[in-house]
């Protein structure tokens, strides 16, 4: 990695500010419903404590639209903490101001101090030069652990960064941009990609930057159909972007040009409705019935796309291959993780559905590395420089 490193910081008796992503769940009592981000960070915080570091945790929560907004404090979110760390964790009143920074300056070596919400103040997302003057005075050295914001510029990203000594990437930033990184530059082969979800749109980019770098591209989803209608398919009622057809077509062309296998389902389960109540059946593409929509791919697609995984070195998986929140049309996606979690490759998840798809699937513990990073993964794959991560400093 070209980027400085928590291992190569000197942390004892400083102030640390590390910067991580604690935007996670609450019910409606205000509890966290689900801390694997908080437990993501965990390798760096308790590091940082065992070093003797003074550790300074900067997060948003929520959307407060830069105002205070007590439902999104990060209260319960201390809480979890406190109990994963076995300790009592201090949450400050602000994350700005003179009692955080009188608080900063009054930290023992192997104290902690959680801030509140960094979006209770608009100049957060704004990369405010004040207020990352501001965010930069609380500490000696700065810390990213949050690949999940790495593709926003704000204040506590980037702006605050040239104010402070040292910039270094935390264990999950480090962990996240080894396994992206080797995926986008530097695979084992053969290396197949599935690329699933509903809109071709959402993944013009990735799907581009990948046929630089793959063997095969295994396409399911409702972005399939785009595809399909590109090959002159007739798709029925299923889910086309009509106006990313001819796109469709000149990736189809790109991959025939890069020697780039694209599988497309060549059966799939249809439904009259998109319900979970709907009657379905069946069908191969060719014998769509023109009133039925396709929700998920058929077993013949299945086992050609399971071919393909059998024999992967790396694998990287983004996007559902069907409707897979109704448990009627989950089959494929679910299959197709369990394939994913018994191949030997490497094999790497990134965006929310498929991490929760192979949740659903209970085979999360055996994927090699599930990115905590949604936009920013999808916007890495797709060869966007990263403004967190172009921040740092360099080794």
């Amino acid at each position: 990695m070209s980027k400085l490193s928590i291992r190569d910081l000197d942390l004892k008796g400083k102030r640390v500010f590390i910067r991580v992503d604690f935007n996670v769940p609450l019910d409606e009592e205000g509890r966290v419903t689900n801390d694997a981000r908080i437990q993501a960070s965990l390798p760096t915080i308790q590091h940082s404590l065992a070093q003797g570091a003074r550790v300074i945790l900067a997060s948003h929560l929520g959307r407060p639209k830069g105002k205070v907004n007590a439902t999104m404090s990060l209260k319960p979110v201390a809480a979890s903490l406190g109990k994963l760390l076995g300790r009592r964790v201090q949450l400050a009143a602000d994350c700005v101001g003179n009692e955080v920074l009188s608080q900063s300056r009054g930290l023992q070596d192997g104290g902690l101090l959680l801030l509140e919400n960094l979006r209770f103040h608009s100049q957060e997302e704004a990369n405010d030069p004040e207020f990352s003057k501001q965010l930069a005075a609380l500490c000696d050295l700065y810390v990213n652990d949050a690949f999940g914001t790495a593709h926003r510029a704000h204040a506590s990203t980037v702006g605050m960064i040239p104010f402070v000594g040292k910039a270094a990437a935390g264990f999950l930033m480090e962990k996240e941009l080894s396994y992206l990184g080797k995926a986008v530059s530097n695979p084992d082969r053969p290396y197949v990609a599935i690329i699933g979800g509903a809109k071709v749109s959402d993944k013009i980019e990735v799907i581009e930057n990948l046929l630089s770098v793959v063997d095969t591209l295994l396409i399911g989803g409702g972005m399939a159909y785009t595809f399909l209608v590109a090959e002159e398919y007739e798709v029925g009622k299923s889910l086309v972007e009509t106006d990313k057809v001819s796109l469709a077509e000149s990736l189809l062309q790109k991959a025939r040009q890069r020697n780039v296998r694209i599988l497309l389902p060549v059966d799939h389960v249809v439904a009259d409705k998109f319900d979970p109540s709907a009657e379905s059946k069946i069908t191969t593409i060719q014998e769509t019935p023109m009133e039925w929509m396709g929700l998920d791919i058929g077993p013949e697609t299945i086992s050609r796309f399971k071919g393909s995984i059998a024999t992967a070195k790396t694998i990287l998986w983004n996007g559902p291959l069907g409707v897979f929140e109704m448990d009627k049309f989950a089959q494929g996606t679910i299959v197709i993780a369990q394939a994913v979690a018994e191949s030997s490759a490497t094999t790497i998840i990134g965006g929310g559905d498929s991490i929760a798809a192979v949740t659903k699937a209970g085979v999360q513990d055996k994927i090699s590395h599930i990115s905590t990073g949604g936009g920013a993964s999808l916007e890495f794959l797709g060869g966007a420089k990263l403004p967190g991560v172009e921040a740092l400093s360099d080794r």
